[in-house]
This record gives C-alpha cells, structure tokens and sequence, in this order.
C-alpha cells in the first residue's frame, strides 16, 4: 500500500472531521444546523492550528481566534465555552481518529505480517494526510488538564499494544524472532512521530512520504523477521 492506495481506502476530509466533532458535542454547542457548523469548525481548526504554529495555544487568546476566523467571540462561545474546553474536543477528536483508522487496516488483514505493514503504514499516511491535527495534539498535549492527559497517554499505550500484539502473534507463528515486543513497538512509534513532528528534515533531502513509510518498514523486518 502506498500513499496514493491509501487516500482512496480513507476517504475522510476536513469536512468529515468537523461533523464528527458537531455531531459528538451537540449538547454543548448551541448551533443547530449541521451545515453552519461544520464550515465554521473548520474555519476554527485552520485558524487554531496557525496561530499555534506561531505563538503556542497558551498564547493565544480567543481575540485572536475572533480574528483569524473572522467569527464574533459570541459566535465562538456559541460552539465551546472556552479554550480549555475546545483544546479537549480537539484533543478527543484525534484520539478517535487515529484508533479507528488503525483498527480498520488492523483488522483487514490477517497474517502477521501483512497486519504490521498495513497498521505502520496506516498511521504514517494519516499523520501526513492529517499532520496540523497530529502536530498540535502532540504539541498542546502538556496543555491539557490531568484528566486529559491521562487520555493522550491511554492512546499512546493503545496504538503500542496493537503494535506489540501484532509481533506476539508473529512470534507464536515463526513469522517474527522473539524478543521484547513492547519496547520495540515504542520504537516503531517513535518512528512513526518523527514523519510529523520533525518533517524539514526529510523535506531538506527530498523523502516522500512513501520513501519514509518504506524505509522504516525495511528497518522493522530486517530487525524482526525470523532467519
């Protein structure tokens, strides 16, 4: 699978993101139509996104959020009442999103394999197709309530143990060498972040997302693949 087979097996957008979002904290925001909200939820993500590039989510005010999205700070209020609570949903979205996407390619493959490819493969396509959500929930992370931090880390520990459990099944197969399955799935991790949060320097050398994913598949095997 490359990125382009990818794109057209996962086919949500900005658009898809947004009425996930509308549709989960309707209780909250007080804006009834679906259309309104989810053209104004993207303005906001776009515009969280920049400002926090720039200056960080702390810094940033909900004055300038009135101003980069070109919303009243009535209309903002209207979608969450303030920015620890937008910095949650935002936060909770990204967690459901990379859960369910790994999910879906975990469990359309069977053999141990195939299973690991399509799962490292998965998650490196879905930060490049989705990198200003990936990039800020890593980012803001130390922003959040101890609660919701607590939750950055259930997900961190969720998408290692699918990793880990992958190589287990290998292993009891002969697919995979024995070992300590849990640190190498941190590994693999760690891996998979570094396309997202430290891009310039694959840009700098011209590596396409498709060369990187390659590439630490290569680094994978050739560490667990059984003589």
């Amino acid at each position: 699978m490359n990125y382009k087979e990818f794109k057209k097996l996962y086919t949500a957008s900005d658009n898809d993101i947004s009425r996930a979002v509308f549709l989960k904290n309707q209780g909250v925001m007080r804006i009834k139509k679906e259309k309104t909200a989810v053209t104004n939820l993207n303005k906001i993500f776009a515009a969280v996104f920049s400002i926090s590039y720039n200056k960080g989510y702390q810094a940033m005010s909900m004055r300038d959020l009135s101003l980069k999205t070109g919303m009243s700070l009535g209309a903002l209020y209207s979608y969450f009442p303030g920015k620890d609570e937008l910095l949650a949903i935002m936060q909770t979205q990204a967690r459901a999103m990379v859960k369910g996407t790994l999910k879906e390619f975990s469990n359309a493959n069977q053999e141990p394999l195939a299973r690991l490819r399509a799962v490292i493969k998965a998650h490196i396509f879905l930060s490049e197709l989705f990198r200003p959500w990936f990039y800020f929930t890593f980012m803001e992370a130390r922003n959040l309530t101890t609660k919701g931090f607590e939750a950055v880390k259930s997900i961190e520990e969720h998408t290692q143990k699918l990793l880990s459990d992958i190589l287990v099944r290998g292993d009891e197969k002969g697919v995979f060498k024995s070992g300590n399955h849990e640190l190498t799935a941190c590994m693999i991790k760690a891996m998979q972040q570094e396309w997202y949060l430290k891009r310039w320097k694959y840009t700098k050398q011209k590596i396409s997302v498709d060369k990187f994913s390659d590439h630490v598949l290569e680094m994978v095997e050739g560490f667990c693949l059984a003589d």
